[in-house]
């Protein structure tokens, strides 16, 4: 049997998946009438709400070899279970939740993306995602910091806004500085990837330099709230919350910056 891509599925073992709650990681076998996946798990974005997904896994030929693939699974095929929601310090909006596939039957013919391409496809795939990441992370920033810049105008301590103080100039500068770096940066990324093959190492610059100054800017707005900070009166709560989270989406940033230096190395 042979699928869309001309790949034999008699000389093909896909998706490896491993222990509940890895993404794309296993064994599965290849036969006449599809792909055997054996047990399997992930955690996954609208995992709760969604009626298929896009799997990017590893796999395995009938010669021992390994590659990646990627599959869209229909989430009603039999086998196919789903957790409850995540229930999540931050990004609460963001449905996430996990996967569960055991035993799974999925034709060759669901293979949207076959090894020879898997490469290419999942750097091009972390290099959008990362390219969003660092534009809405900038976003982020912006907001935590046009946030405290209101509140030290407005709150009065000593007689007089707090923005008059010393301390509190300094680090609304300091802030603005962050944001203004992060927002060109990611700008200047955008316009690298749009309309052509998406630079991957750029594209991670553009991402962990955001949420990182997402994060480190809305600390600096709690300090400015103070006390106001940390009730759900104010919004630089949740905006903290969201940020510290950015840091592990997508690929965590410490693991993101070690591919980064690979690809400069190649």
């Amino acid at each position: 049997m042979q699928s869309p891509h001309g790949i034999q599925s008699d000389a093909f073992r896909p998706p490896i998946m491993g222990r509940r709650g890895m993404v794309a990681s296993g064994h599965a076998l290849a036969s006449q009438a599809g792909i055997q996946t054996l047990q399997a798990g992930g955690n996954a974005v609208d995992a709760a709400i969604a009626t298929a997904a896009a799997l990017f896994t590893a796999v395995e030929m009938i010669d021992g070899s390994r590659g990646g693939a990627v599959f869209l699974v229909p989430l009603d095929l039999p086998g196919v279970g789903r957790g409850k929601p995540t229930d999540k310090i931050g990004q609460r909006a963001l449905n996430q939740g996990e996967i569960f596939f055991d035993n799974v039957r999925v034709p060759p013919d669901y293979m949207v993306v076959p090894p020879v391409n898997y490469t290419m496809q999942a750097q091009v795939t972390l290099a959008v995602a990362n390219t969003g990441m660092g534009t809405v992370f900038a976003g982020v920033a912006r907001s935590a910091f046009e946030l405290a810049l209101d509140y030290a105008r407005e709150r009065i301590q000593g007689g007089r806004p707090i923005i008059e103080h010393q301390s509190v100039k300094a680090r609304i500068f300091e802030m603005y500085r962050r944001v203004e770096a992060a927002r060109a940066l990611n700008f200047n990324v955008a316009m690298l990837n749009a309309g052509r093959k998406p630079n991957l190492t750029a594209a991670i610059a553009s991402k962990v330099t955001s949420t990182q100054t997402a994060f480190e800017v809305a600390s600096m707005a709690f300090q400015i709230f103070g006390g106001a900070g940390i009730t759900k009166e104010y919004p630089i709560e949740k905006i903290f919350r969201d940020a510290r989270i950015s840091m592990i989406e997508d690929g965590c940033n410490e693991v993101l910056g070690l591919l980064g230096a690979s690809q400069l190395a190649a």
